[in-house]
């Protein structure tokens, strides 16, 4: 069979943002691919009826915005004339012909539902020009004149002030607006919501009420909001800032959400879902596992992972090491919990409606397709075909689980066996250590892992403690940042030699990103077993990690059981489990990997640790990418992404040549 090439990944198409026509006739999707030559993704819009799937927009990149009605989608569209800082809205009629001009909105758009005859709709406004989409068309392009003559400078007095993926933050909210079709077919806006108030969550609208969580923002953003209701006016549903609102949704007349108070499990504790009774929050059920999906993958794009259909709430879940659709009714006043579809590999988004459901499925041997089910979870069936030409005849090498135990808890993983693997060679390794770390690896598609294996490589992975799938207790390691979790991949790394004697102890790699940064900084400063190491987007320093990253003002003190820092009690323990604090133990060759823009794991991070490294004279080498953030193995731009691999994989293949 013919291997998988490190190029395969741009011949991948992708995708994402299933939705249902309001009958459920209809099912619309996006998919996005890559463009090799001009360094860029188009998406187009794809309509399913009856079981199979065509594609419906051609000339110009569309994203789905909502179902108009049972024959209409809105769509999102970026022409020649759409304004700086507008939004172009276009009608595609399901009966034929090209989209449609409909609407242009004067801001930024984030987001959009239909209420009643009208529209509720998300928006980016600037706190100190809050008005400034009213502007007629001479005073916006002064304005924007006015910024241009200042591009070069910004100005902070916020955090935070950047926001991985959005780039610069500081003055910026996420503002409601009730937008109107006027009867001589023009656009009428009101923005709902202050100037100094941000919309924090999604849209839900049942009748003619729309529910959201936000807040009105201070220097510092709060892990705490509020709910509100607009229903010809906001009103503010519990006025106490104790909580983290989400997930709407209505069952029987009765309102739910979702609701963290972050004092169990701090700011990644799994949240409830509760009710307002007599103006307090009342806990009506408590998950066991997280409801979204947090299985990861190279090859899959996100989109919505709930749903609301005859009398049941929907949503996704991750169970283990892979997803699970559960259904949620109402019981009097409990709700009771169906698991309708349970499987290994990874769900990336799902709808439903008449009776069916839609989800975007990966399993181990093949890259992201639209699947459909019935209601019951029943008779899944494959919708797509997107990505079998780029898979035909390529060996996918299946996952080979594997079973051990350490620090007191039962583990798994998996191997990946290069093509003809014999007991009779010998074989270099690659341990892969997952982001998060609350996600999960699971038996699903993943290109990097493929195309190691595809190079000789035997790859494994596991999901320690910290990883999501089973309960808060298990995924709380604040405080052990480099204890039991390394202790983890050290026992799971033995099981593995052990379970594959052929694979040359000597010649077996390391990477991670992220939190499987961290714990490439963190493995080099306490073993050197690894032949060499492959740090990406990595933390180095839990001190500069608080007062750099757009999460920094919170995620290292709870993460590490502090305070802060303002203390040198809290400074110590951050050190402490700090990697850059053994930098001088390190005797591993490591590759470090890290774009310019990335807000969440600063790059910062990567180069303390290069330069603590070279100074002592280890080999190492940073590769350092511009105009990408958090997400470059991900969404980066298809040439970033191939070269972002290829560094990766000549390192290790330098580190593990035989003469």
């Amino acid at each position: 069979m013919r291997k998988i090439e490190l190029d395969d990944i741009l011949r991948y198409r992708i995708p994402s943002c299933l939705t249902y026509s309001p009958s459920g006739r209809y099912l619309a999707f996006q998919v996005t691919e890559a463009d090799r030559e001009k360094n860029t993704y188009h998406t187009s819009v794809w309509i399913s009826e009856d079981g199979t799937a065509r594609r419906m927009t051609f000339s110009l990149d569309a994203s789905i915005a909502f179902w108009e009605d049972e024959e209409t989608l809105i769509l999102r569209r970026k022409s020649e004339k759409a304004p700086a800082e507008g939004t172009e809205l276009f009608r595609l009629d399901m009966r034929g012909g090209e989209a449609e001009p409909w609407m242009t909105l004067p801001f930024p758009l984030t987001g959009m539902k239909k209420l009643g005859e009208n529209y509720v709709a998300t928006g980016t406004i600037r706190t100190k020009d809050p008005d400034a989409w009213r502007d007629p068309e001479n005073v916006r392009k002064q304005k924007q004149e006015e910024r241009e003559k200042e591009k070069d400078y910004e100005v902070f007095d916020e955090i935070p002030y950047w926001r991985n993926g959005a780039g610069i933050v500081n003055g910026t909210r996420e503002a409601l607006f009730l937008v109107k079709r006027t009867p001589e077919g023009k656009t009428d806006c009101k923005r709902l919501t202050g100037a100094d108030f941000s919309v924090e969550s999604g849209l839900y609208v049942s009748g003619d009420k729309v529910y959201f969580a936000g807040s009105r923002r201070g220097q510092v953003e709060s892990l705490t909001n509020q709910p509100y209701v607009y229903d010809g006016k906001v009103t503010c549903l519990y006025r106490k800032r104790d909580y983290a609102f989400s997930g709407f949704f209505e069952l029987d007349g009765t309102l739910y959400f979702q609701a963290s108070d972050m004092k169990a499990y701090g700011c990644n504790q799994t949240p409830d879902i509760c009710t307002l009774r007599d103006g307090r929050v009342e806990k009506v059920y408590t998950p066991e596992v997280t409801l979204y999906s947090s299985v990861l993958g190279d090859t899959a794009e996100g989109g919505d992972g709930f749903a609301q259909v005859e009398g049941a709430y929907l949503t996704l879940a991750t169970v283990d090491d892979h997803n699970a659709i559960f259904s949620f009714t109402r019981e009097g006043d409990a709700l009771r919990r169906e698991t309708v579809w349970e499987g290994p590999g990874m769900i990336c988004g799902m709808d439903a409606r008449a009776g069916r459901i839609a989800v975007v499925y990966q399993g181990w041997d093949h890259v992201a397709e639209v699947f459909g089910m019935n209601r019951d979870g029943s008779d899944l069936r494959r919708v797509t075909h997107l990505n079998d030409e780029a898979l035909r005849d390529r060996y996918v090498a299946k996952p080979q689980r594997i079973d051990y135990e350490s620090g007191g808890y039962q583990l798994h993983g998996w191997v990946l066996l290069p093509e003809g693997y014999s007991r009779r060679k010998t074989y270099p390794a690659v341990l892969d250590v997952h982001g998060g770390p609350r996600c999960v690896y699971g038996e699903t598609f993943f290109h990097e892992m493929q195309l190691w294996a595809a190079r000789g490589f035997a790859v494994f992975f596991t999901n320690i403690r910290g990883s999501d799938g089973r309960g808060d207790a298990f995924a709380d390691i604040r405080g052990q940042y480099g204890g039991i979790d390394y202790q983890n991949l050290m026992d799971f790394t033995d099981a593995v030699l052990k379970a594959y004697p052929n694979i040359d102890p000597k010649r077996v790699c390391e990477t991670g990103g992220s939190y499987g940064g961290f714990m490439t900084n963190w493995i080099i400063g306490h073993t050197d077993r690894f032949c060499c190491a492959a740090s990406q987007r990595s933390i180095a320093n839990w001190i500069t990690m608080a007062y750099i990253s757009d999460i920094g003002a919170f995620f290292s003190a709870d993460q590490n059981k502090t305070k802060g820092t303002t203390s040198p009690e809290d400074a110590a323990v951050l050190w402490e489990h700090s990697p850059l604090k053994y930098a001088d133990r390190v005797k591993t060759p490591t590759l470090f990997i890290h774009s310019e823009e990335d807000y969440r794991c600063p790059l910062a991070e990567g180069m303390q640790m290069m330069q603590a490294i070279a100074q002592r004279g280890v080999e190492t080498r940073l590769c350092l990418f511009h105009g990408e953030n958090h997400e470059l193995s991900r969404s980066g731009k298809p040439l970033h992404r191939l070269r972002r691999l290829r560094e990766i994989t000549d390192w290790f293949e330098a580190h593990t040549r035989t003469e």
